[in-house]
């Protein structure tokens, strides 16, 4: 009896946190268009981006989150406007930062969660241009350098905001909306906001959204925001950092902190891997927004690892810096990205336009695939004189060091492929073993 009380009480338990992972709104049939479906392979493709979380919260040094950990009243919050002028803030330089890295793409943060919008907009008195010295759109110079030097620009946007009295921050929901406050006001901020960003900077590659989190059991309307985006800029992409099984309407699967199918992080616990484009988003240090005091910052080995192993689960990875108040991007970052452009420049070719999936993660590391190519990683040596890939049903015809000076000696069993790559086989980073397959 115990053992069957157990049971169930595991089933119900499952059972609640698979229903957890879905969003409870009616949403309608989405059927992608061509043209869509064409941008989902190219971003694929890209298979690295810069994220930047930069707003005025970058004026106190203390990650993007201030406002809310140290309990400020928005009225005092509200000064820092008076502080922010980034005078060297650069597009070129930015652009060239990413560029360089080898990344393809750059998602900005246009509004986060302290209400601050980060572009010239008519919805609010709240922005960069209206309500600081700097007086200037950065977007509008950033989507120009990114056109001119062939980069993808993305727009992140917040959902949350502990701010404006329509969101109604920290009011309790009842059948979808939040008490005393006026939420259909606010989708209607949001869709305003939403047309300016798609309408006025170009082509946007993605619509990048977050803090759905906050408010799990809202109707976020996304019925009406998805349609709005999709019928503003077909061609753009739609993802949304809910951390739930992906929505109708989206167009990328992301993953916070963490490599597709991992909960590391802890935002994943129950999501199921998707087949729409992935990306893990992860940042260089530990903050994501400017912090003075964040020393956390990641190696370029772990940097260059976690690319790959996002390549490997057939997915992207999202960078993030956070630039400081003046606008500069931050020494420490710039020269470990430079350190990963000169491998992107070398060993691109196994990352950019490749697919993963190819087998399961293995201790040893992953494999990437173009074509009758397979591009086998080893991040991490084995003590034994070989490397084990599992189920690898193909034909190899040949096996080779990336740059084909080493041939690999390799057996081809029921049970997979054994490799043999030698002493000579340099695996100081990522030893990378080309195979040829049938």
């Amino acid at each position: 009896m115990m053992k069957r009380t157990i049971a169930i009480c595991v089933f119900s338990l499952v059972a609640m946190l698979g229903k957890a992972q879905q969003y409870s709104y009616p949403m309608p049939e989405y059927i992608p268009t061509q043209e869509n479906l064409e941008h989902r392979e190219a971003f694929q493709d890209m298979k690295f981006g810069m994220f930047i979380h930069w707003g005025i919260y970058s004026v106190l040094g203390d990650g993007e989150w201030v406002m809310y950990q140290q309990k400020i009243p928005f009225k005092t919050y509200q000064k820092l406007t008076k502080f922010f002028n980034p005078q060297d803030f650069d597009a070129k330089e930015w652009v060239q930062i990413a560029k360089s890295a080898g990344m393809k793409y750059i998602t900005i943060t246009t509004r986060h969660h302290d209400s601050f919008s980060m572009f010239d907009t008519d919805a609010s008195p709240y922005n960069i241009v209206d309500a600081t010295p700097y007086g200037k759109d950065p977007l509008k110079e950033l989507a120009a350098e990114c056109k001119k030097e062939g980069i993808q620009l993305n727009f992140y946007y917040s959902l949350l905001d502990w701010a404006r009295e329509d969101y109604g921050f920290g009011k309790k929901i009842v059948d979808g909306y939040p008490v005393e406050t006026d939420w259909d006001s606010y989708i209607e901020f949001m869709k305003a906001q939403l047309t300016e960003l798609l309408t006025n900077y170009g082509e946007i590659g993605v619509i990048w959204f977050d803090g759905h989190w906050d408010r799990k059991k809202a109707n976020w309307h996304y019925n009406e925001i998805y349609s709005l985006i999709h019928e503003l800029s077909p061609t753009t992409l739609i993802a949304n950092n809910h951390h739930l099984q992906p929505i109708p309407g989206e167009d990328i699967q992301t993953f916070e902190r963490d490599l597709p199918g991992e909960n590391k992080g802890g935002y994943s616990a129950g999501v199921k891997v998707s087949q729409l484009p992935l990306e893990s988003c992860a940042t260089m240090a530990k903050s994501w927004g400017f912090n003075l005091n964040d020393k956390k910052f990641k190696t370029t080995k772990q940097l260059i690892h976690f690319l790959v192993n996002a390549a490997g689960r057939n997915g992207n990875l999202l960078l993030n810096v956070g630039p400081m108040p003046n606008g500069e991007i931050q020494s420490e970052f710039v020269d470990t990205l430079k350190e990963v452009g000169e491998w992107t420049a070398k060993y691109g070719e196994s990352i950019y336009g490749s697919r993963g999936n190819v087998i399961k993660p293995q201790p040893w590391g992953t494999i990437t695939q173009k074509d009758k190519v397979l591009y086998v990683h080893v991040l991490n040596p084995t003590q034994e004189p070989y490397i084990f890939i599992p189920e690898l049903k193909e034909k190899i015809t040949s096996a080779t060091s990336f740059d084909g000076s080493l041939k690999i000696r390799f057996k081809q069993v029921k049970e997979g492929v054994f490799l043999y790559p030698g002493e000579d086989f340099d695996t100081d980073i990522d030893g990378i073993i080309k195979l040829n397959v049938r």
